[in-house]
């Protein structure tokens, strides 16, 4: 199933497929590690559309709402 890190659930996770927005967002999401091909879970997440904490490679990122919502993963892709 496809969805963004936004609409995930907690310790949920999935395959990055696509990395949506300009080009400057897109190059700040790949320096951090998250890339298509890459395996990402959501940790947690604030209510009230705050930040949006994942786990790439073993390490923890926090991302804005808005970022999460534009990085697209496979669900079914484990």
């Amino acid at each position: 199933m496809i969805k963004s890190l936004a609409q995930l659930q907690s310790n949920e996770g999935g395959v990055v497929v696509e990395l949506q927005g300009g080009f400057g967002a897109i190059r700040k999401l790949e320096a951090m590690g998250i890339r298509p091909g890459k395996r990402v879970v959501k940790v947690s997440s604030q209510p009230m559309r705050g930040p949006v904490i994942v786990s790439v490679d073993g390490y923890q990122i926090a991302l804005g709402f808005g970022v999460a919502s534009k990085v697209i993963v496979d669900t079914s892709l484990r």
